[in-house]
């Protein structure tokens, strides 16, 4: 008998070098925003093909402030529609109806699991201000496609990139094509913090603004306790005192300390690896589940688009095999699961937009047959034949009865 195995969704290692730039912030005392912050924004941003990023306490976060500064500098009126996949976490609609908008929803690719481009226009009203396309599971949506419809529109396009990172789509980072891109360094992601979350533009006007609202909605002209540092002209030095307790916008308390961002400036230096780590787990995984082919479908991506496998899709296809079934076998051999992100069907979303399920053909299938497993870097060999191990028993067992 196989001993029964812990398999976490996410993993954490701290680093020696996260624990040394740990020491180095308990020897300053400067917890606030400062150098290991301002670094790890650089940093990020440089990666991405962006040129302001800034690190937050969630991806949600960053996804507020970006709908929060489109909707102030671009004038959108309350009851005004964006558009997002019927497959995402909660976070993506809820920042959009937290800033009196509407989400609208839109069916999902039955492959890849992201928002399928060809069902957005039909969605397209007077009303429309913008697409949230949101990153499924470390795999881009269609950017391309997406980005020729916001164009042809006029409409701007946030990027909820919070599960995928470092990877390319068609050459480019992914989340370095759209108005504004967010991304989460929550425990289990990517690139883990703890908490946190990086938003990410080029555009210097909403920059300006975003980095106000994360800072209570205070003045640009003082954002970060060094503002008022080597400015030796004492009318400069005076403008920058009397205003830097002045509050322009209702914002927001969205700062991180630095000893979260000496985490992810310590994460930064290991991404590759631990890419490399993933690509080779979901490899392992799928060459060892491609025999249950005719029972499940496994992740796949197009050439053109990098997988990051922050995680390990499944769904589903043999109606004779259910899905909780399969999923309790697997909790009960310390395998941990989740469910593929269902949305419309949430109680809270049934509340507000009623028995909406009918009109996402491929979402709803997925909500009721998708579910999936780690592929952290972290996982050992024995691992992976334990997973491999697990599914070929279910199987057995489901055949034999």
């Amino acid at each position: 008998m196989i001993k029964k195995r812990n398999i976490p969704l996410g993993t954490v290692n701290i680093s020696l070098k996260a624990k040394q730039f740990i020491k180095d912030i308990l020897k300053t005392g400067r917890l606030s925003h400062g150098k290991f912050s301002k670094a790890l924004e650089i940093k990020f941003a440089r990666i991405h093909n962006r040129k302001f990023a800034f690190f937050t306490n969630s991806g949600t976060s960053a996804l507020q402030m970006a709908v929060h500064t489109l909707k102030e500098l671009h004038g959108w009126k309350n009851g005004d529609e964006i558009i997002v996949p019927a497959i995402t976490f909660v976070s993506t609609p809820n920042v959009i109806l937290q800033n009196n908008l509407k989400p609208i929803f839109v069916d999902v690719d039955r492959n890849y699991y992201n928002i399928d481009a060809g069902k957005i226009s039909e969605k397209i009203t007077k009303k429309t201000r913008a697409i949230m396309p949101v990153h499924m599971f470390g795999l881009s949506a269609n950017m391309d496609e997406i980005l020729d419809i916001a164009k042809s529109h006029k409409l701007k396009t946030i990027e909820d990139s919070c599960e995928a990172m470092f990877v390319k789509y068609k050459n480019q980072p992914v989340g370095s094509l759209g108005d504004i891109a967010c991304y989460s360094t929550y425990v289990a992601h990517l690139l883990v913090t703890g908490v946190g979350g990086i938003v990410a533009t080029n555009n210097l006007e909403y920059a300006t603004v975003m980095k106000s609202l994360m800072n209570h909605g205070r003045d640009p002209i003082y954002l970060n306790i060094d503002d008022d540092n080597n400015i030796t002209d004492d009318e400069d030095l005076f403008r920058l005192v009397d205003r830097r307790f002045n509050f322009v916008r209702v914002g927001y308390n969205y700062r991180l300390t630095e000893f979260e961002a000496a985490l992810g400036l310590a994460g930064l230096g290991e991404k590759d690896q631990m890419l490399k780590n993933r690509k080779v787990n979901a490899s392992y995984l799928i060459n060892g589940l491609a025999k249950f082919s005719d029972f499940f479908q496994l992740p796949i991506s197009q050439p053109y688009n990098e997988h990051a496998f922050m995680v390990f899709p499944i769904v589903i296809k043999s109606l004779g095999i259910r899905r909780n079934d399969l999923i309790l076998f697997l909790e009960k051999r310390g395998i941990e699961t989740r469910y593929m992100m269902p949305l419309v069907s949430q109680p809270i979303y049934k509340k507000l937009f009623g028995n909406s399920e009918k009109n996402f053909p491929i979402a709803s299938w997925i909500d009721k047959n998708g579910f999936y497993i780690p592929c952290h870097q972290d996982l050992s060999k024995k691992d992976l034949d334990y997973i491999i191990f697990a599914f070929e028993s279910f199987v057995k067992k489901f055949i034999k009865e």
